[in-house]
């Protein structure tokens, strides 16, 4: 069985293969969950959080005493505060596959997602922290847990991603992957939809090829995990 942790970040509630108005995000991690469910064998578990329209509570300054205070020395009120971080933190614990819609925001993931980030990298929890180690005080605490993130974006103009005209501008699977290769995925693989503000033949070109590239990822990974499992 494949535990699949389904996100979408979108401010917008419905994908763009119901509304004309809708997310182009959601639009492909809907159908790469549906492609998945489809050729996979045997019971498949998704858990879906929407951070778009249901953001988790951002970081303040009670959660981060919260969090650096060792857990059998935590009062009441602290373990209240990080009630919601443990249930991220155990979603995505729990997680073979992430797979994260997050368009681009101004060259970068909505606040929500950044949000949900900010909650899953956690010292203690995904990340350790020692300042007597020696060398780097940090390591990451998922290294052997052989997930794999899926980023499934979309950007108005066109170019962002790997040798484009604009790549410089994308911080959106960058910064992602930075997060996550902290904590030790770093196996992240991502497909996007670009041309959305030109809402042309240029965008309907740019679905059809982001939605090809969607089914082979999901034949893709499915093959490495049989083989991992036959192995």
């Amino acid at each position: 069985m494949t535990n699949i942790l389904h996100i979408d970040a979108s401010a917008r509630a419905f994908s763009s293969a119901e509304s004309p108005y809708g997310s182009h995000s959601r639009r492909l991690t809907g159908r790469f969950v549906r492609k998945w469910r489809e050729a996979a064998t045997g019971v498949e578990r998704i858990v879906y959080r929407d951070v778009g329209q249901n953001p988790p509570r951002p970081v303040t300054g009670q959660w981060i005493h919260a969090a650096f205070t060792k857990p059998e020395m935590r009062l009441p009120w602290m373990a209240e505060t990080l009630a919601e971080s443990d249930e991220l933190v155990d979603e995505v614990l729990a997680a073979d596959i992430i797979v994260a819609g997050v368009p681009m925001y101004n060259f970068a993931p909505p606040a929500q997602f950044k949000a949900w980030i900010d909650n899953v990298v956690r010292v203690g929890r995904t990340f350790g922290f020692d300042r007597s180690r020696a060398g780097d005080p940090y390591w990451p605490l998922m290294s052997h847990a052989e997930k794999t993130l899926v980023i499934l974006s979309s950007r108005g103009d066109h170019g962002y991603g790997r040798d484009g005209r604009i790549e410089a501008l994308n911080h959106v699977e960058k910064s992602i992957a930075t997060a996550f290769n902290y904590i030790g995925v770093t196996d992240i693989r991502s497909v996007a939809i670009e041309f959305d503000e030109f809402a042309d033949e240029r965008l309907q070109a740019s679905i059809r090829e982001a939605e090809a590239k969607v089914d082979t990822l999901v034949e893709v990974l499915l093959k490495e995990r049989r083989e991992r499992e036959a192995a």
